[in-house]
């Protein structure tokens, strides 16, 4: 039996309990073809080279994707070749988050250990030590100041890490014990976050200083991105709902039924986010569509997924899942209405 994780297996209990109270193959499983060659709406489904659980997913530099498998990075081609780069620290077992930076490098995020990972194009990988023992790094975010802004789960902060130096420090979050999570940047050149277990979305300028928008409690908030209309979007799985916040702090929530996690804004500048039926079990594992306006517009179901949380763009039109429970990932194409 495939075992999870210490993180993961920490993130699955978490979100149980909130609800509740090598070889490459692929596999298409919505449409009539997988890539190359998917011409009509499908779902793709990826199985890594070897067991894991694929976490982060992004797309890097010359028209690759990249994604996580516990104590390793990986990249897929265009051809669909997997080519896996491990981690320099064997204590490693959980790689995270990861983003595609300026820089055209592929940051990532060592749950484990408390570091930020960067590796380039031919593989080349620098590490650094975030300030806390604790840290658990989730989002990281790149701001106009030229430094990275790492979210960290455990020690309830925000690291800034100069990139060039490897000097971190971290700027303790307001509210005790909040879980902190993804982070984007927003149009008001702010850093605006997740408090999970607080309940809260938050903002910080790049001097420090936070503001806390609360919401209902228990709505379990997980990702955040900067929306195509100037407005931060972000899921809240437990509540079942997308909420959208201006960067002057007007809220508006949109229901969108199956506990969504992961969001992403799409090339066509739509708004997409995953489904997880783990905590929503009367839904499919799917990922849907939705407008500015919070209205769902598509849909395409993940056949055979074990637990999907997170969704990239990528060059094309394609979306990219990771079904971090289910050990895979997914490549969805929506060229056509999914519903």
């Amino acid at each position: 039996m495939k075992v999870l994780p210490r993180h993961l297996q920490k993130t699955l209990v978490a979100l149980v309990a909130a609800a509740c109270i090598g070889a490459l193959t692929m596999a298409p499983v919505g449409g009539a073809a997988g890539p190359p060659g998917c011409t009509t709406s499908c779902a793709t489904l990826i199985v890594p080279p070897f067991p894991s659980a694929p976490f982060g997913v992004t797309s890097g530099p010359l028209g690759s994707e990249w994604f996580s498998l516990d104590h390793a990075v990986a990249r897929i081609d265009q051809q669909g070749q997997i080519t896996t780069y491990p981690v320099s620290d064997p204590n490693e077992q959980d790689v995270g988050w990861m983003t595609r930076g300026p820089d055209g490098a592929v940051w990532f995020a060592e749950r484990d250990t408390g570091k930020i990972g960067r590796i380039e194009p031919n593989g080349s990988m620098r590490e650094y030590p975030l300030p806390s023992p604790d840290a658990i790094p989730q989002g990281i975010v790149f701001a106009p100041d030229g430094n990275v802004y790492v979210t960290e789960q455990g020690s309830n902060a925000i690291a800034r890490l100069n990139p060039v130096t490897g000097a971190a420090t971290d700027i303790p979050v307001p509210t005790p014990n909040s879980t902190t999570q993804s982070g984007a940047l927003g149009p008001d050149g702010a850093i605006w976050f997740i408090e999970r277990a607080a309940a809260k979305v938050g903002r910080m300028t790049l001097d420090g200083q936070f503001t806390e928008y609360p919401l209902a409690p228990g709505a379990f908030p997980n990702r955040i991105v900067a929306g195509p209309d100037g407005a931060l979007w972000f899921t809240e799985l437990r509540a079942s709902k997308v909420g959208r916040i201006t960067t002057d702090g007007q809220l508006t929530e949109y229901p969108v039924d199956g506990g969504p996690v992961g969001i992403t804004v799409g090339k066509d500048g739509q708004l997409y986010t995953v489904l997880n039926n783990l905590f929503s079990p009367n839904t499919p594992d799917a990922v849907v569509r939705l407008d500015v306006g919070g209205q769902v517009t598509g849909e395409w179901q993940l056949p055979g997924a074990g637990g999907p949380l997170l969704i990239a763009t990528g060059f094309g039109l394609d979306l990219w899942v990771t079904d971090t429970f289910g050990g895979n990932l997914y490549q969805v194409t929506p060229y056509a209405v999914g519903r």
